[in-house]
Protein backbone atom coordinates (compact mmCIF):
# COMPACT_ATOMS: atom_id res chain seq x y z
CA UNK A 1 0.00 0.00 0.00
CA UNK A 2 1.46 3.26 -0.65
CA UNK A 3 1.34 6.00 1.52
CA UNK A 4 -1.09 7.73 -0.53
CA UNK A 5 -3.31 4.85 -0.97
CA UNK A 6 -2.83 5.02 3.27
CA UNK A 7 -3.81 8.34 3.78
CA UNK A 8 -6.81 8.34 1.24
CA UNK A 9 -7.98 4.96 3.69
CA UNK A 10 -7.78 7.37 6.87
CA UNK A 11 -9.17 10.08 4.99
CA UNK A 12 -12.50 8.23 4.10
CA UNK A 13 -12.93 6.87 7.61
CA UNK A 14 -15.14 7.18 10.73
CA UNK A 15 -14.15 7.28 13.99
CA UNK A 16 -15.97 4.79 15.92
CA UNK A 17 -13.76 5.03 19.18
CA UNK A 18 -11.63 7.58 20.64
CA UNK A 19 -7.92 6.46 22.38
CA UNK A 20 -9.68 7.64 25.78
CA UNK A 21 -12.39 5.23 24.85
CA UNK A 22 -10.10 2.75 24.09
CA UNK A 23 -7.86 3.28 27.42
CA UNK A 24 -10.81 2.80 29.32
CA UNK A 25 -12.30 -0.24 27.50
CA UNK A 26 -8.34 -1.75 27.94
CA UNK A 27 -8.17 -1.29 32.05
CA UNK A 28 -11.60 -2.83 32.21
CA UNK A 29 -10.71 -5.99 30.74
CA UNK A 30 -7.47 -5.92 32.78
CA UNK A 31 -9.29 -5.26 36.46
CA UNK A 32 -11.42 -8.37 35.48
CA UNK A 33 -8.41 -10.33 34.87
CA UNK A 34 -6.59 -9.35 37.64
CA UNK A 35 -9.95 -10.34 40.02
CA UNK A 36 -10.08 -13.82 38.32
CA UNK A 37 -6.43 -14.68 37.95
CA UNK A 38 -5.71 -13.26 41.57
CA UNK A 39 -4.88 -17.16 42.73
CA UNK A 40 -3.69 -17.98 39.29
CA UNK A 41 -0.21 -17.67 37.25
CA UNK A 42 -1.26 -17.52 34.09
CA UNK A 43 0.59 -18.35 30.55
CA UNK A 44 -0.41 -14.88 28.26
CA UNK A 45 -0.40 -15.73 24.59
CA UNK A 46 -0.25 -13.05 22.80
CA UNK A 47 -1.90 -14.08 18.48
CA UNK A 48 0.15 -11.90 16.87
CA UNK A 49 0.11 -9.66 15.05
CA UNK A 50 -3.11 -7.91 15.56
CA UNK A 51 -2.81 -8.65 19.52
CA UNK A 52 0.50 -6.46 19.55
CA UNK A 53 -1.38 -3.22 20.61
CA UNK A 54 -3.57 -4.82 22.69
CA UNK A 55 -1.28 -6.97 24.58
CA UNK A 56 1.46 -4.26 24.89
CA UNK A 57 -1.32 -1.96 26.72
CA UNK A 58 -2.56 -4.39 28.79
CA UNK A 59 0.32 -6.09 30.47
CA UNK A 60 1.63 -3.11 32.49
CA UNK A 61 -2.00 -3.09 33.87
CA UNK A 62 -2.16 -6.44 35.11
CA UNK A 63 -0.94 -6.83 38.98
CA UNK A 64 -0.92 -10.69 38.79
CA UNK A 65 2.24 -12.58 38.21
CA UNK A 66 2.29 -13.82 34.38
CA UNK A 67 4.48 -16.06 32.06
CA UNK A 68 3.91 -14.90 28.44
CA UNK A 69 3.89 -16.29 24.38
CA UNK A 70 2.93 -15.86 21.52
CA UNK A 71 1.00 -17.55 18.88
CA UNK A 72 0.53 -16.90 15.10
CA UNK A 73 -2.20 -18.10 12.87
CA UNK A 74 -3.97 -16.19 10.25
CA UNK A 75 -7.02 -16.13 8.00
CA UNK A 76 -7.10 -13.10 6.10
CA UNK A 77 -3.08 -12.12 5.13
CA UNK A 78 -4.23 -8.71 2.84
CA UNK A 79 -7.91 -9.39 2.35
CA UNK A 80 -10.51 -8.49 4.03
CA UNK A 81 -12.33 -11.65 3.85
CA UNK A 82 -11.25 -14.53 5.73
CA UNK A 83 -10.20 -18.08 4.09
CA UNK A 84 -8.08 -21.08 5.04
CA UNK A 85 -6.55 -20.80 8.77
CA UNK A 86 -2.11 -20.64 8.24
CA UNK A 87 -0.48 -21.51 11.16
CA UNK A 88 2.99 -19.07 11.38
CA UNK A 89 4.02 -20.04 14.96
CA UNK A 90 1.88 -22.87 16.56
CA UNK A 91 0.91 -22.68 19.99
CA UNK A 92 4.27 -24.61 22.16
CA UNK A 93 3.33 -27.70 24.00
CA UNK A 94 4.33 -25.77 27.21
CA UNK A 95 0.60 -25.16 27.99
CA UNK A 96 -0.16 -28.54 29.67
CA UNK A 97 -1.35 -28.19 32.98
CA UNK A 98 -1.38 -24.39 32.81
CA UNK A 99 -3.97 -21.64 32.84
CA UNK A 100 -4.19 -19.75 29.73
CA UNK A 101 -5.76 -16.70 28.70
CA UNK A 102 -5.44 -15.83 24.86
CA UNK A 103 -5.03 -12.34 24.08
CA UNK A 104 -6.67 -11.35 20.12
CA UNK A 105 -6.84 -8.34 18.61
CA UNK A 106 -10.67 -8.80 17.38
CA UNK A 107 -12.99 -11.58 17.70
CA UNK A 108 -14.94 -11.44 13.93
CA UNK A 109 -16.22 -14.97 13.16
CA UNK A 110 -14.57 -16.91 15.60
CA UNK A 111 -13.04 -19.38 13.45
CA UNK A 112 -9.52 -18.74 13.70
CA UNK A 113 -9.62 -18.23 17.72
CA UNK A 114 -11.67 -21.60 18.03
CA UNK A 115 -8.98 -23.15 16.22
CA UNK A 116 -6.19 -22.22 18.62
CA UNK A 117 -8.39 -22.72 21.70
CA UNK A 118 -8.75 -26.46 20.49
CA UNK A 119 -5.20 -27.06 19.83
CA UNK A 120 -4.32 -25.10 23.38
CA UNK A 121 -6.74 -27.63 24.89
CA UNK A 122 -5.65 -30.64 23.11
CA UNK A 123 -2.14 -29.98 24.41
CA UNK A 124 -3.21 -30.63 27.87
CA UNK A 125 -4.24 -26.83 29.15
CA UNK A 126 -6.09 -26.51 32.59
CA UNK A 127 -8.17 -24.55 31.44
CA UNK A 128 -8.37 -21.54 28.48
CA UNK A 129 -10.20 -18.13 28.30
CA UNK A 130 -10.21 -15.11 25.93
CA UNK A 131 -9.58 -11.71 25.79
CA UNK A 132 -10.37 -9.87 23.04
CA UNK A 133 -10.37 -6.09 22.13
CA UNK A 134 -13.36 -6.23 20.26
CA UNK A 135 -15.77 -8.37 19.27
CA UNK A 136 -17.75 -7.70 15.56
CA UNK A 137 -21.54 -7.03 16.44
CA UNK A 138 -23.39 -9.32 13.84
CA UNK A 139 -26.30 -9.48 16.21
CA UNK A 140 -27.94 -11.68 18.33
CA UNK A 141 -28.66 -14.59 16.37
CA UNK A 142 -25.20 -14.68 14.28
CA UNK A 143 -23.44 -13.64 17.46
CA UNK A 144 -24.73 -16.59 19.07
CA UNK A 145 -23.79 -19.32 16.12
CA UNK A 146 -19.75 -18.24 16.33
CA UNK A 147 -17.85 -21.36 17.51
CA UNK A 148 -17.09 -19.52 20.53
CA UNK A 149 -17.45 -16.49 22.80
CA UNK A 150 -15.00 -14.05 24.54
CA UNK A 151 -14.71 -14.53 28.07
CA UNK A 152 -13.09 -10.70 28.24
CA UNK A 153 -14.32 -8.27 25.52
CA UNK A 154 -13.21 -4.23 25.54
CA UNK A 155 -15.49 -3.23 23.05
CA UNK A 156 -18.47 -4.10 20.60
CA UNK A 157 -17.77 -2.68 17.10
CA UNK A 158 -20.26 -2.83 14.79
CA UNK A 159 -20.07 -5.27 11.64
CA UNK A 160 -17.88 -3.03 9.31
CA UNK A 161 -14.26 -2.91 8.67
CA UNK A 162 -12.66 -1.88 11.28
CA UNK A 163 -8.96 -0.99 11.81
CA UNK A 164 -6.36 0.76 14.35
CA UNK A 165 -5.08 -0.45 17.79
CA UNK A 166 -3.51 -3.85 16.35
CA UNK A 167 -5.62 -3.85 13.66
CA UNK A 168 -4.53 -2.70 10.41
CA UNK A 169 -6.17 -2.43 6.57
CA UNK A 170 -3.78 -4.08 3.96
CA UNK A 171 -0.94 -3.40 6.72
CA UNK A 172 -1.49 0.20 7.31
CA UNK A 173 -2.78 1.78 10.63
CA UNK A 174 -2.01 -0.92 12.98
CA UNK A 175 -0.72 1.63 15.32
CA UNK A 176 -3.55 4.07 15.54
CA UNK A 177 -4.95 4.34 19.31
CA UNK A 178 -8.48 4.88 18.21
CA UNK A 179 -10.70 2.63 16.47
CA UNK A 180 -11.50 3.76 12.75
CA UNK A 181 -14.07 2.00 10.02
CA UNK A 182 -14.03 2.05 6.49
CA UNK A 183 -16.59 3.71 5.42
CA UNK A 184 -19.79 2.50 4.69
CA UNK A 185 -20.04 1.63 0.35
Amino acid sequence: MTLDEANAIMTDSDLLFSKAEVDAATASVAQRINQDYADKQPLILSVMGGAVVFTGQLLPLLTIPCDFDIVQGSRYGNAKVGAGLTWRVAPRDNVAGRHVLLLDDILDEGVTLAAIVDLIKRNGALSVACAVFCVKDYGAERNAQKPLQADYVGLMVPNRFVFGYGMDVSGAWRNLGEIRAIKDQ
